[in-house]
């Protein structure tokens, strides 16, 4: 599948920063990130990935009422180990699913949307390097660590910079 690398390739980034912190890094709440922490935004990363799979089990996916796992966003270790495990998962044959979408107050029922696996990860991989820009920002604010340059930063901008440097 043309998008299990590309979203490896993401997860591996991310498992190199989180390697790069202590607990403590992980876990610490930022100014600049409205008081959020890398681990939160790791967690909720991971948390659209294993809902997708559940998802994709039964046939209906509905990010809003994702399980969230505090474990995920205070213990890296267990994050990366989620990580790994969602890695490892990717590779499954396309299908057809009803995403529910939750918009409004909070007796309004959900939106059914058609969709397939395949966009849902497109979905998953673009939200992902939105929330690696975020983490950025928050490694950056609480370690001195060297991040890849293209972490966190769209595959179309990458592309773009290559042709704008030649």
């Amino acid at each position: 599948m043309k998008l299990k690398e590309p979203i490896s390739h993401l997860l591996r980034q991310l498992q190199y920063v989180l390697d790069g912190l202590t607990d403590a890094q992980y876990a610490q709440p930022v100014k600049v990130l409205s008081g959020s922490t890398t681990g939160q935004h790791t967690r909720h990363i991971l948390e659209f990935f294993i809902e997708l799979n559940q998802g994709y089990l039964s046939g209906i996916v509905n990010y809003d009422n994702r399980v969230r796992n505090r474990l995920i966003e205070t213990n890296k270790d267990f994050a990366i180990q989620t990580l790994l495990e969602i890695a490892d998962g990717l590779d499954k044959p396309d299908r057809m699913l009803l995403l529910h979408a939750e918009y409004g107050n909070d007796e309004a029922e959900p939106f059914p949307v058609f969709t397939n696996y395949l966009r849902e990860l497109v979905y998953n991989l673009e939200h992902m390097v939105h929330h690696m820009a975020l983490i950025r920002i928050g490694v950056n604010a609480v370690a001195e660590l060297e991040i890849p340059e293209s972490f966190g930063v769209a595959a179309s901008t990458l592309k773009f910079r290559k042709a704008c440097a030649q």
